[in-house]
């Protein structure tokens, strides 16, 4: 770290040191502004632990921190403080953070050598104090990066012909994000084979490239590939390596030709060999590839044409074959030279001769000669050779060329007796198949030669078969399933393995063992093959165990078979039912369907079938309720109320199957939810009869009365709001009522005396549908109650009267529902007015009719009781003053 703290360093951080700070320090005259922003370097290395200190701004600013107020220091860029760096507010020490600098993170443009500088901005505050301090910190980059090859593995193709000292340049040449010298320096070979070094060149750029250079001679029919690791290698301290896979691959050229691998041959041939016989094949091997490998035969033109004409050669597989009959008279031997020709390469000579035997006439014999051991014409072959193998050879001598022998084998097991390949007289005696000591274990067998004159020749063999350990043992069976009761004693009998084995002596005794996957818990006898447990067995721990038991022989090697046990543990009634929950509560809302499923318990029994089997019951209110056996559903049986009972606890049985039963116990609580199934009920005024008395001088915005209802149900459903819908009697707006206390007022003087009626309509919140209930609250406006039947006579009056509602909306609730005047009697009134109309026309004609003829005198008569008249009209028109302050508002 370099900074003005710390002044031993080594010579060359000094020499940087003072580069750097020609480099970003500002020019003299820049001093002598003391507003001018100042500048501190700073160096580090990348990848250091979070708290290293960093420099000490305010000591390096030479800042006294005596002076008040205090310095206060802060650094504006919050995401590179928080990231990289933390800065002490009160001292300006600087440190690294909790984030490791990575240079090559930071700086990731920075492959051309520059370097890489964290820059912040600092603020030395109170602003009586402040200055704008730049902090450079220069990160120097560390050894913390492998070479690495951009491929896993290089492949490259060098021709098998290419000259010593030849180069080829390796294309992938390996990267490294560290600068200078902790970047890539050198490359070597892990193994060069002696065949080949690397060089390294370095272009204009710095980069460097490795070279492959071959020193020694190639050749791909020696070896076609090389494979090694190639090795780049920084030059830090210490170097860090990096690898990949390096192929060489020698691609062929035409650089050999064909030669046989026998160039001398000798074949001998009886006089009497049919046509088409087989007598040699030549094989010459070109080691190139592919067109450069191909090869044909043919006769060299020292051979005469008739001897070609003998002996046919195949151009192709090189393979001769009698074309013709032998004179065995003219010539007893042959000499043919054949050619092996390739492409551009000067054709490679074999020479094949030919010997002719002639046929030696005299009584025929029969030669043995044994392959397999053979002690006083007595063979022994092991169990364990193979098919086909041979046992003897039999060579049928003195036969005339005009003579024929017949050879068979008589008698019985897997041996054959044939010629041998193309060889005339020669038979081979061979097993057909294996043999098996344990089918049979000796044979007797009997060469026999007929010659065509009849002279038959017998030669006597006796095969005896070798034991061999080829049988494993055998087991009775090879599954063996057991049942056992859990709660069993310790050291329980399951069950008693028997295995054979058909081979002889040792290799056929038989000890047991149990396999690798067999539990701790269980046993076998060596010898015997009993099965025991040694603990008691638990089903709901586990219920069915399945391992393996091996028979072993004694043989060599030894061979073994294999069983599987399947050990089934058998339930008994240990475990009693468990419910899931220690309680249940169900939440049901009332007037629940009759049936309707409330809920279902879950239980279980760790115990299987009958034992396991589970049945519930109600122990009380059973004539309320019922339960599932089968799912566990709790029903009811009738609705519920929660008006009547608004919690049940019920306790449920479980037993189980087993005998004995087991059982336990749990207890249900239902839990009746409100659902808005009551109307509000008034209990003030207790009818639509009663009546108040209210004194006339009564003063506006006295409480006259109030209505009082209760509602059974709970919660929103039983809050209660009041409201006017209809009166009779007084002035509009004369009477108001407090929705949520139903306290009634009068909000205007009462002028006329009489009865006032209200119909109050009280209703829940509940929801869907709000339920209500109506009441008629009367008032009689007087100082006394001086005639009470004629106050009963205007309440019976007003009971006749049917309400129809209108509507009341929420926004309507602030004006009263008062101020909407309804008129139940107006359809009445205008029937009446209606009727009362045609019968005054219908008089009025009858009349005018009756009396035309006297005119005068009725007209007479007419003004006499046009003034009694008048007066009944002031007494009705009276009637209706004293009534209009009871019927209108």
């Amino acid at each position: 770290m370099f900074n003005r703290r710390h002044p031993s360093l080594s010579k060359r951080g000094v020499i940087w040191g003072l580069w750097v700070i020609l480099l970003y320090t500002s020019p003299p005259s820049c001093f002598a502004n003391v507003s001018q922003a100042k500048q501190l370097i700073y160096k580090i290395k990348e990848g250091l632990p979070g708290g290293t200190f960093i420099g000490a701004i305010g000591e390096d600013l030479h800042l006294d921190f005596t002076v008040e107020p205090p310095f206060l220091f802060n650094l504006p860029q919050k995401k590179v403080n928080g990231q990289y760096v933390n800065l002490n507010s009160t001292t300006g020490q600087l440190y690294t953070s909790a984030t490791e600098i990575d240079r090559e993170t930071l700086c990731p443009d920075n492959s051309g050598g520059r370097g890489c500088v964290l820059s912040l901005d600092v603020f030395v505050l109170p602003q009586q104090h402040f200055q704008l301090v730049k902090v450079k910190i220069f990160i120097e980059d560390v050894n913390d990066n492998r070479p690495k090859f951009p491929v896993d593995e290089i492949c490259m193709y060098v021709p098998e012909n290419t000259h010593i000292n030849a180069r080829f340049a390796v294309e992938h040449s390996a990267g490294d994000p560290d600068l200078g010298p902790n970047g890539v320096q050198t490359y070597w070979l892990v193994n060069d084979f002696g065949m080949f070094t690397l060089d390294v060149e370095q272009n204009e750029g710095g980069e460097l490239t490795p070279f492959l250079i071959v020193t020694e001679a190639l050749d791909r029919e020696t070896q076609a590939e090389y494979i090694t690791d190639i090795i780049a290698e920084d030059g830090g301290t210490p170097p860090l390596l990096g690898a990949a896979t390096f192929k060489i691959v020698i691609t062929d050229v035409n650089d050999n030709c064909p030669k046989f691998k026998e160039s001398q041959m000798n074949v001998t041939l009886h006089g009497n060999t049919t046509k088409g016989g087989h007598l040699a094949r030549l094989h010459a091997f070109d080691p190139d590839l592919g067109a450069n490998a191909q090869i044909s035969y043919a006769y060299s033109e020292r051979v005469p044409r008739d001897t070609r004409s003998l002996f046919h050669l195949d151009r192709i597989t090189g393979v001769i074959k009698l074309a013709g009959k032998i004179d065995t008279g003219t010539a007893t031997f042959y000499k043919l030279t054949i050619l092996a020709n390739g492409p551009g390469c000067i054709p490679a000579v074999a020479t094949v001769s030919v010997h002719i035997i002639k046929v030696v006439t005299g009584p025929p014999a029969v030669i043995p000669r044994y392959i397999a051991p053979e002690n006083d014409g007595e063979l022994t072959i092991k169990e364990s050779e193979q098919a086909f193998s041979p046992i003897a050879f039999f060579t049928v001598k003195n036969i005339d060329i005009n003579q024929r022998v017949d050879c068979h084998l008589e008698g019985t097991g897997p041996f054959r007796l044939g010629p041998y390949q193309t060889l005339k007289n020669e038979y081979l005696l061979e097993t057909t198949e294996p043999l098996d000591y344990e089918k049979t274990q000796e044979y007797e067998l009997i060469v026999v030669a007929t010659s065509s004159q009849g002279l038959v020749i017998k030669t006597f063999l006796k095969v005896q078969v070798l034991d061999e350990n080829d049988n494993a043992p055998v087991f009775q069976q090879a599954l063996v399933e057991v049942s056992v009761e859990e709660n069993n004693p310790p050291n329980t009998f399951l069950t008693q393995f028997q295995a054979t084995d058909q081979d002889s002596e040792g290799r056929g005794e038989v000890i047991y063992l149990l396999g690798g996957d067999a539990p701790g818990i269980f046993v076998i006898d060596r010898v015997t093959g009993v099965l025991t447990v040694t603990t008691s067995l638990d089903r709901e721990e586990k219920e069915t165990y399945r391992f393996i038991v091996r028979a072993v022989d004694q043989g060599t090697p030894r061979r073994e078979s294999l069983a599987t046990v399947v050990v089934t543990v058998q339930d008994r009634n240990d475990n009693s039912p468990r419910f899931i929950d220690k309680d249940f509560t169900f939440f049901v809302p009332e007037n629940f369907p009759e049936y309707g499923e409330i809920g279902v318990l879950s239980v279980t029994d760790a115990d299987a079938e009958e034992n396991g089997w589970v049945a519930l019951s109600i122990l009380n209110g059973s004539d309320i309720f019922l339960i599932d056996t089968g799912r566990g559903a709790l029903r009811a049986k009738n609705s519920l109320d929660r008006e009547q009972q608004g919690t049940y606890q019920l306790w449920i049985e479980a037993i189980d199957g087993g005998e004995p039963a087991l059982s336990c116990v749990t207890m249900v609580t239902v839990l009746l939810l409100d659902v808005n199934d009551n109307p509000p009920i008034v209990l003030f005024p207790q009818s639509n009869q009663s009546y108040m008395l209210v004194l006339p001088n009564t003063l506006p915005g006295t409480s006259i009365t109030e209505v009082y209802a209760v509602d059974k149900d709970t919660g929103m459903n039983a809050v209660i709001a009041y409201s006017i819908i209809k009166r009779k009697g007084g002035e509009p707006g004369s009477f108001a009522i407090d929705p949520e206390t139903g306290n009634i007022t009068l909000k205007r003087e009462l002028s006329n005396r009489g009865l006032y009626s209200l119909l109050v309509k009280v209703t829940d919140h509940g929801q869907p549908e709000p339920l209500y209930s109506t009441v008629m609250v009367n008032f009689f406006v007087n100082e006394t109650v001086s005639n009470e039947s004629y106050i009963q006579s205007l309440l019976t009056r007003e009971a006749g009267i049917e309400v129809e509602e209108r509507p009341w909306f929420k926004g309507q609730m602030t004006q009263g529902p008062e101020r909407y005047e309804l008129f139940p009697c107006q359809p009445v009134l205008i029937a009446l007015s209606v009727t009362c109309l045609g019968l005054f026309f219908t008089v009025v004609t009858l009349t005018s009719y009756i009396c035309c003829k006297r005119f005068k005198k009725q007209r007479k008569k007419g003004s006499e009781v046009e003034r009694p008249l008048k007066k009944k009209n002031d007494s009705i028109q009276g009637v209706n003053r004293k009534l209009r302050p009871i019927s209108n508002i």
